[in-house]
């Protein structure tokens, strides 16, 4: 069975190394995920309607700009709120090993006890750790509040978003834009590809196979689309 990643000196290094930056999944995933459906629901609730497609496009393009950006700045003030919160526990824990070493002392030593470390190992652990106040620090956020070593970035966060956001928004409206015969159904057809593309490519990160994510994720869009066409086709008149 081949191995996930290597175990050398350097490859151990390196992977350690990337632990310590946040990644952008779940941005990359919720923004190309709501910008798909949006958009769709949009072009699925009009065309219920009975509308032209000049209606699809203005209203598809202006929830591509301004719903993207909105989720974009959503995610940018949430992402800023845990960043915010991280570095007021941090400056909490700071203020602690200065003004309560012995009780931090004990703390420490009990983080690391939960770990297997036990008599003259565990103290040498501890009298090595305290030595270091950021190796200190980064050990109790993580142990005593559950904060991963990598600091949020707000400003990726919202771009990751905003551009996912645009990329899967375009999709459904590109058969109305280019003026392709039967434009809703090769809007359906183009989005449903971009649902199962998102939720497959989503399986690199997970248990689930392949496929079984992208159904879901298809499921999932599919379902949201059929909802906005049956309310737009209750003012079909």
């Amino acid at each position: 069975m081949k191995a996930e990643h290597g175990h050398s000196r350097e490859e151990i290094a390196r992977r350690l190394q990337g632990s310590r930056k946040e990644g952008r999944l779940r941005d990359a995933v919720y923004g190309g995920i709501d910008g798909a459906v949006t958009t769709f629901a949009i072009a699925a609730g009009v065309e219920g309607a009975g509308f032209n497609s000049s209606v699809i496009i203005a209203l598809g393009i202006a929830n591509v700009l301004a719903d993207g950006f909105s989720m974009a700045a959503a995610n940018y003030l949430g992402t800023k709120a845990d960043l915010d919160d991280r570095r007021r526990l941090y400056r909490v824990e700071q203020s602690h090993i200065r003004d309560y070493p012995d009780g931090e002392r004990e703390e420490l030593r009990q983080i690391l006890q939960e770990l297997g470390l036990s008599g003259g190992v565990l103290e040498g652990a501890v009298k090595a750790v305290a030595a270091k106040p950021e190796k200190w620090i980064s050990l109790m956020l993580a142990s005593e509040y559950g904060l991963g070593p990598a600091e949020p970035n707000p400003v990726a966060a919202a771009l990751t978003t905003f551009f996912a956001f645009m990329l899967a928004g375009i999709v459904p409206l590109l058969p109305f834009i280019l003026g392709l015969p039967d434009p809703f159904l090769l809007a359906s057809a183009a989005t449903g590809l971009v649902f199962f593309a998102i939720g497959a490519s989503k399986s690199i990160w997970s248990l689930s196979p392949w496929w079984i994510s992208g159904l879901e994720t298809l499921l999932i869009g599919s379902c949201a689309a059929a909802l906005a066409y049956g309310a737009g086709s209750l003012f079909r008149g």
